[in-house]
């Protein structure tokens, strides 16, 4: 152990315990020092200027702070709060060392913040019990604080990866558009709303045109490209924040648009059409010699406690008829 006022490295491993002693009078220091010499886990440090005593302490991380009330400066009262106004010491334990036994004296420095209150000098056995008792208490504290925060940093990021796992498991994985869990899940809740607010709900099947010949004559890989191309085109034509753009199965794509009619579906549905036949993707074996799309849509006013199964119905039954009509086109239907 060594009496100086030079700053030591931060350091909080447990069991270690420091002790900074601020008094403007070095025999105080040195009989303090003397008094704790034969505690070999306890690391003494003295500080005669109060007014440098927030940055000494700062800088050395003590577990305990033992200082004086009356010094040149500073008044020991005022000294407490700088310490608990400081980050790094507000949960230092602080142990007034008077010379006054005085009652008022003792509750004020109680009620200013001081952990604890020894009148000069006590019993090297009882303050060495004191340093250790207040210190470890205190590394008690700075471990659980530890433990909190890891706790909530980890509970943070199992959240996140929650949230990623949820999402990637609403995901087409080919083409990036919600996948059919997602859009019952979405087609759940909002029917119901749509219902409430008796607003119009249409929804729209698409279907690529002889994608099995395409298939057959280009193979399964070039058949993954066209169907992201035309999953493209039908996320772009989900404008609104409200619309929901799916896979549905194969070749089958799904748009869901709240708060739409019959003739606003129908606008969606030939830009949908007209967009695909705008890649300009050959499939030698199709009609048009190129890709293109059916599209079957469905547009209802949600009564409430009704299902929206079937308005996919109506919806799947004009692709039918879009599909035996000729493809390349948009058959629209109202529901109810």
């Amino acid at each position: 152990m060594n009496a100086t006022a030079e700053p030591a490295p931060a350091d909080l491993r447990p069991g270690r315990i420091v002790v900074l002693l601020v008094d403007d009078q070095p025999i105080i220091g040195e009989a303090v020092r003397r008094a704790v010499a034969s505690a070999a886990d306890i690391e003494y440090h003295y500080c005669a200027h109060a007014g440098e005593a927030v940055a000494v302490a700062e800088a050395l991380r003590p577990t305990v702070i033992m200082q004086d009330l009356v010094m040149p400066g500073i008044d020991g009262m005022s000294l407490v709060p700088l310490y608990r106004n400081s980050p790094i010491l507000r949960d230092v334990p602080i142990v007034v060392l008077s010379s006054k036994e005085d009652a008022a004296v003792k509750s004020q420095a109680f009620a200013t913040g001081a952990a604890d209150y020894l009148v000069k000098l006590p019993d090297p056995i009882e303050l060495i019990a004191r340093i250790r008792h207040h210190s470890r208490a205190y590394l008690n504290q700075v471990e659980r604080d530890a433990a909190y925060r890891a706790l909530s940093e980890n509970q943070q990021k199992l959240m996140e990866m929650n949230e990623v796992l949820r999402r990637l498991s609403e995901v087409d994985g080919l083409t990036g558009l919600n996948n059919r869990r997602y859009l019952d899940s979405f087609l759940d809740h909002e029917w119901p709303r749509a219902a409430r607010e008796r607003s119009a709900f249409s929804v729209l099947m698409i279907d690529v045109d002889y994608f099995k010949f395409y298939n057959d004559t280009y193979g399964h890989l070039a058949g993954d490209e066209v169907l992201k191309a035309v999953a493209g085109v039908v996320r772009g034509c989900a404008r609104r924040p409200a619309d929901v753009a799916a896979r549905y199965g194969g070749e089958e794509f799904a748009l869901v648009l709240p708060a739409t009619d019959l003739e606003g579906a129908r606008i969606v549905s030939e830009q949908i059409c007209a967009e695909v036949r705008a890649l300009d993707i050959p499939n030698e074996r199709a009609a048009g010699g190129r890709i293109t799309v059916s599209v079957g849509g469905a547009t209802a006013m949600p009564a409430p406690g009704t299902s929206y199964k079937p308005l996919l119905e109506v919806a799947d039954a004009a692709l039918y008829e879009a599909k035996h009509a000729g493809k390349n086109r948009a058959m629209h239907r109202q529901h109810g």
